[in-house]
């Protein structure tokens, strides 16, 4: 893919056509090591390969806007001296002036009863109306900032931007400003390291040649420098990936499920049907593989008169899990069986409001084709089949009756996530902009929270251990079980039960986007600030003081907090984290800007 003539408009442009992608696929098709495979297996590779490379584009494109970002506020940020300096007044002018276009970005009236003069109309014009598009204070402030050319206006806006969008009442502590400043240089750093070091997505070695051509490299040349003896040694530490890649069954009628003589739920798929799985799921997860099963016997039943579009299941993938063990692979690993299923569709209400969504969808649809003229035999084969989908969707599946969840509109949740504190809670009144409560993790934990203690105290001696062992060559795979996920799953829990007890109406996550380097910045601007003068030292800190708390896997825990807000009915937004003040203030920040964002 990277030797494409058109890659370079690919990634100056951040997308890459599915049609390019099949046409490799079938090149590859006519290669005899690959000749033969289902059908099902070559639709998962162009899949599996157009998401990866979609996705490596689309973090590309995201790490250029993250650096230009960045570079354009490390370029306005001053302090409130240098800023006074700028304007040549004092700090109560520039107080008067932020005051005032805070007043204009907040102020839903018109503009054209404003008695200020047309340049002062204009900005709050302007203003307005990107409100009216859904903006945020903050971006409105940064493009006012780019529209205006008046000293005065460009150092209000950066006083603004700097103190969260308000005007501080204390002075500015010089101190924490340069420590400020100092992350924004550390996260700028780290994206533009990112950046070079970005390599492109590859497949994976299944022979170990990677590994054998680092190791003669090794052994046969001395490196030029630390940084290439670094890489080498990166390469030979690095254990290749011994199984092949997943494969996707994307649509729901691709997985069949029946009961065998025994009495167990089995499994077999489109392209594999002479192949056939029994199933173990923890019990947990077993009422969703009945419900899989129960709604193929219903549509059996009825003879196809149900729509596979209201199935629980939408969609599943079976990939290897590795074993450990001598002989063929297929005699030490397992397959694993991950299913997606809509969760809205387990109850009656729930698959009502499926149903009616899908059936106006389809109906727009077929009316939108009907208007034009002179339709081809396949538009009117779309339109018998879209037909037939809305007659199919008028015949509701048997599910349990359970009341929707209704929250207040004005109770909002936001989870902020942080170094030693995985996470905070605080439910909010929007209506008068207060927290209603807040909730730590050693609350969210309560009497689980020594387990907390116990699995850190764990990744560290084992990260201690690993580190021995990778300078000896030795075993270094060590892992601390399923610890991290049931606290994920306790933690979740926890967060879910408080937002149904204050009938929370929307769950506020942070962008993981912008986690490493917030991570990363607040550690090194800490080690910087207890052993100032010593990088070396300041390198040694920082990797304790990571190894001792950072070590928490924050994408998980939002996964987990999602699925079991969906399972509820609780809805989840997600917004950029503030880089600034405590845990609860973030978790609160995080609401307010939810909601600034609806508008």
């Amino acid at each position: 893919m990277a030797r494409h003539d058109n890659f370079d408009d690919w990634y100056q442009t951040g997308k890459i056509s599915l049609v390019v992608v099949k046409e490799f696929c079938q090149k590859l098709r006519q290669d005899a090591r690959f000749a033969g495979q289902p059908g099902r297996f070559y639709a998962s590779v162009v899949a599996i390969v157009h998401r990866i490379c979609k996705s490596w584009l689309a973090l590309q494109a995201r790490l250029k806007q993250k650096i230009a970002g960045q570079t354009r506020w490390l370029a306005i940020l001053q302090s409130d001296d240098e800023l006074t300096v700028a304007i040549q007044g004092n700090l109560s002018t520039l107080q008067l002036k932020a005051r005032e276009i805070l007043a204009q970005c907040s102020s839903p009236t018109s503009a054209d009863d404003d008695p200020q003069p047309k340049k002062a109309r204009s900005r709050k014009q302007s203003a307005q109306k990107t409100r009216q598009q859904g903006d945020s204070i903050p971006s409105m402030l940064f493009r006012l900032y780019e529209q205006t050319e008046e000293v005065l206006t460009q150092c209000a806006i950066v006083y603004l931007l700097k103190n969260g969008c308000r005007v501080p009442e204390k002075p500015e502590d010089y101190e924490k400003f340069a420590k400020r400043r100092r992350k924004v240089e550390i996260r700028l750093e780290r994206l533009m390291m990112q950046f070079q070091n970005s390599r492109l997505p590859s497949g994976r070695d299944l022979s170990n040649q990677t590994w054998l051509n680092a190791l003669a490299l090794a052994t046969t040349q001395m490196p030029e420098n630390e940084k290439q003896a670094t890489g080498w040694q990166a390469s030979l530490l690095t254990e290749a990936r011994s199984l092949p890649f997943p494969v996707d069954f994307e649509t729901n009628e691709d997985l069949r499920w029946f009961l065998n003589e025994k009495g167990r739920l089995c499994v077999n798929f489109n392209g594999l049907s002479e192949h056939s799985f029994e199933i173990y799921c923890d019990q947990r997860d077993l009422h969703w593989f009945k419900r899989f099963l129960e709604d193929q016997q219903t549509r059996k039943a009825s003879k196809n008169q149900h729509s596979a579009s209201l199935f629980t299941l939408r969609s599943g993938r079976i990939a290897w899990q590795e074993g450990k063990g001598e002989g063929e692979h297929w005699n030490i690993h397992r397959l694993i069986l991950s299913c997606t299923v809509d969760t809205d569709s387990w109850t009656q209400e729930g698959t009502e409001q499926i149903r009616q969504k899908k059936a106006s969808e389809c109906a727009k649809v077929i009316a939108s084709t009907k208007v034009k003229e002179n339709l081809s035999k396949n538009q009117e084969a779309f339109i018998k089949r879209r037909t037939t989908m809305l007659t199919l969707l008028d015949n509701p599946f048997s599910r349990p009756s359970r009341p929707l969840y209704q929250g207040q509109p004005s109770i909002l949740a936001g989870v902020s996530y942080g170094l030693d504190k995985p996470a905070t809670l605080a439910i909010v009144d929007i209506q008068t902009g207060k927290a209603i409560t807040y909730r730590s993790i050693r609350q969210l934990l309560g009497e689980n929270y020594k387990l907390l203690n116990r699995y850190r105290l764990r990744r560290q001696h084992n990260a201690h251990q690993r580190h021995k062992n990778q300078q000896k060559g030795a075993f270094n795979r060590f892992g601390e079980s399923n610890s991290g996920e049931y606290l994920d799953r306790l933690i979740a829990h926890e967060i879910v039960a408080i937002a149904q007890k204050y009938q929370v109406s929307s769950l506020i996550l942070p962008d993981l986007g912008d986690i490493r380097e917030i991570v990363q910045g607040e550690v090194q601007a800490k080690a910087e600030q207890e052993i100032p003068g010593s990088i070396e030292l300041q390198r040694r800190y920082a990797l304790q003081y990571r190894a001792s708390v950072h070590r928490w896997r924050h994408a998980q825990l939002s996964q987990c907090i999602g699925s079991q807000a969906a399972q509820v009915g609780i809805s989840i937004e997600v917004v950029k984290q503030p880089f600034t003040g405590t845990p609860q203030e973030k978790a609160k920040s995080l609401v307010i800007a939810a909601y600034q964002s609806r508008k």
